[in-house]
C-alpha cells in the first residue's frame, strides 16, 4: 500500500470550488497571555516551539501532489522542504492596536489563498496588541488551514495538538509522515480507483439517492422535512461575493447560554441557535431589511462518528429555520427547538457518507463551471441556497495553553460563499462562548454592528426566561 493518502471528493471538491474570490480555508483567531510562557515570550522560541510540536503532526507537513494523467484526486505526500519559516509570519499593529486594527489585519490574512505547493496552513503571529509590547502579556496569533485537510471536527483535533493544559509540557514524541509518490503511480492508482466508481455508483449511491429522495417527499408531505434549499429569503449578504474579507468576534458568558437552556428545557445547539436569531433580526430591523419569511442556516453536522469512509472532511449538513419571523424571544426559541429536532431527525436518515459519495463522481471542471455559472448569476440574489453558515464547536472546558502562552480567547472563522457571504462560527471554552463573524465588506461592511448586537441578544434571551417562571 502507497504511504501517501488520497483526498476524498468530499476533501477535493474545496480545492474545485476554491476562487481568488472564494478562497475555501478556515482561520481561527488565538488571543493568548505571553506571561505564562516558561522563559518567557520571543518570536523566535515560539516558532522554535512550534517546529518542535509540528514534528508529532505529519498533517501540516503534508503537501498536495497531482499528475496530469491522474483522473482521480490529488493526494497528500510528504514535502521534503518543509520549513516552519515558509508559514510563520510576524506583524506588528499600527497605533492604537485595538480591535479594529486586529481585525483589519486578520481580514486582510482571511482573504489571501495558500500556496498549494507547500503544506496548506499559514499561521500570523500579531504583536503591539493595545500599543503594548508581546512580552508583557498581549498577543494574537491567527491560524487558517485549507478546508481540503480540515473540517470541524480534524481541525479542532489539529488545536488540541498545538494546545496543551499545562504550560510547561514536554515536547511530543515525533510522527513519521508518509512519504511521497511518483506521478505515474498517482495516476495508475488513481486509474484503478476510477474503474471501480460504475459499480460503486449502481450499487450503493443510486440506491441511497433513491431512498433520501422517497423520505424526503414523504417528509416534506407530512410536515416533518427540514427547511428546504433555494427557499431561503434574499438579505444583503446573499449574493456575489469579492476577493476581501471582514471580520468580527464577540464573547458570551457560557453559564447565561446554559441559564436559558435549562429553564426552557432545550439544548445547548438551540439557545445557540436562538441567539444567532435574535442577533440577526435585531440587525435586519435596525437597516429596515427583515424578511417576511424565516432565514435560514445551513449548519454542518459531523459523521465522524457514523461514517468510516476516507478522507478528511466527514460532515453533512442540515438547513435549519432560524424563525427571524417570530417576535416574541421566548416562542423563537421554543420554534427554533422544535424546528432544529426535525431537521436532525431527517439530516439524520440520510446516509452519511452521500454526499462524499456524490462528489467522487464530479469532476474537476464540473465544479469550477458550475460555482462561476452560480457566482455569475442572479441566482444568488434572487434564489439563496441557505442566508448563512452557523456552526456551533464544543471545546475544552479547562484552561488552555497554546505553546506555553494560556489561551484567553479562541474565534473560529470558517469560509463563505457565493450567494452566501455571511458565516457565524461559535465555540465554548473554558466557561466562555467565543463567536467568529467573517464576510465581505462589500456585503456587510457594518459586520461589528452585528457582532455587538450578541450582548443585547443574550440579554433578551435571559429575560425572556425570567419573565416565564
Amino acid at each position: 500500500m502507497p504511504g501517501y493518502q488520497r483526498l476524498s471528493g468530499l476533501d477535493a471538491s474545496f480545492l474545485y470550488l476554491e476562487t481568488p474570490k472564494q478562497p475555501l480555508h478556515v482561520c481561527s483567531l488565538i488571543e493568548i497571555d505571553t506571561s505564562t510562557i516558561p522563559g518567557g515570550y520571543s518570536f523566535d522560541r515560539l516558532r522554535n516551539d512550534l517546529a518542535v510540536r509540528i514534528t508529532a503532526m505529519p498533517e501540516f507537513r503534508e503537501k498536495l501532489a497531482d499528475s496530469f494523467l491522474n483522473i482521480d484526486h490529488p493526494v497528500w505526500v510528504e514535502d521534503e522542504d518543509f520549513d516552519v519559516a515558509h508559514h510563520v509570519h510576524r506583524v506588528g499593529l499600527p497605533g492604537p492596536g485595538g480591535r479594529a486594527e486586529l481585525a483589519e489585519i486578520c481580514g486582510h490574512f482571511a482573504s489571501l489563498s495558500l500556496d498549494r505547493s507547500k503544506p496548506l496552513w499559514d499561521m500570523l503571529v500579531i504583536e503591539n496588541i493595545d500599543g503594548a509590547d508581546a512580552s508583557d502579556g498581549r498577543l494574537a496569533v491567527m491560524i487558517k488551514v485549507h478546508h481540503a485537510a480540515v473540517d470541524g471536527v480534524t481541525g479542532a483535533n489539529l488545536m488540541s495538538q498545538l494546545c496543551t493544559t499545562e504550560a510547561d509540557t514536554p515536547a511530543p514524541e515525533p510522527v513519521a509522515a508518509p512519504g511521497g509518490a511518483g506521478q505515474l503511480e498517482i495516476a495508475l492508482r488513481g486509474l484503478a480507483r476510477f474503474a471501480t466508481r460504475p459499480v460503486n455508483l449502481a450499487t450503493k449511491v443510486l440506491p441511497d439517492t433513491v431512498t433520501t429522495v422517497v423520505d424526503t417527499v414523504r417528509r416534506a408531505l407530512d410536515g416533518s422535512a427540514m427547511a428546504s434549499p433555494f427557499r431561503a429569503p434574499q438579505t444583503a449578504f446573499n449574493a456575489s461575493i469579492t476577493g476581501r474579507r471582514n471580520i468580527a468576534f464577540t464573547e458570551v458568558d457560557l453559564e447565561d447560554i446554559k441559564t436559558v437552556k435549562n429553564h426552557f428545557g432545550v439544548k445547548v445547539n438551540d439557545v445557540v441557535m436562538a441567539l444567532v436569531s435574535g442577533v440577526l433580526r435585531r440587525f435586519l430591523i435596525e437597516r429596515g431589511e427583515l424578511p417576511d419569511s424565516s432565514l435560514v442556516a445551513m449548519v454542518p453536522v459531523s459523521v465522524h462518528d457514523r461514517s468510516d469512509r476516507p478522507g478528511r472532511n466527514r460532515v453533512s449538513g442540515m438547513f435549519a429555520s432560524l424563525h427571524t419571523e417570530i417576535d416574541d424571544p421566548a416562542e423563537r426559541l421554543l420554534a427554533i427547538a422544535e424546528a432544529t429536532s426535525v431537521a436532525k431527525e431527517h439530516s439524520s436518515a440520510i446516509a452519511a457518507s452521500l454526499l462524499q459519495d456524490w462528489s467522487q463522481f464530479a469532476a474537476p471542471a464540473v465544479f469550477g463551471v458550475a460555482m462561476r455559472v452560480y457566482a455569475g448569476s442572479r441566482l444568488t440574489e434572487a434564489r439563496p441556497v441557505h442566508n448563512l453558515v452557523l456552526s456551533n464547536v464544543p471545546g475544552p472546558q479547562v484552561p488552555l495553553y497554546f505553546l506555553g502562552a494560556q489561551v484567553k480567547a479562541l474565534y473560529p472563522l470558517g469560509p463563505i460563499f457565493h450567494g452566501s457571504g455571511l458565516n457565524i462560527t461559535v465555540m465554548s471554552l473554558n466557561g466562555a462562548l467565543d463567536v467568529g463573524l467573517i464576510s465581505c465588506p462589500e456585503l456587510l461592511p457594518d459586520l461589528w454592528d452585528l457582532a455587538d448586537a450578541f450582548a443585547a441578544g443574550i440579554d433578551e434571551l435571559l429575560a425572556a426566561a425570567a419573565d416565564t417562571r
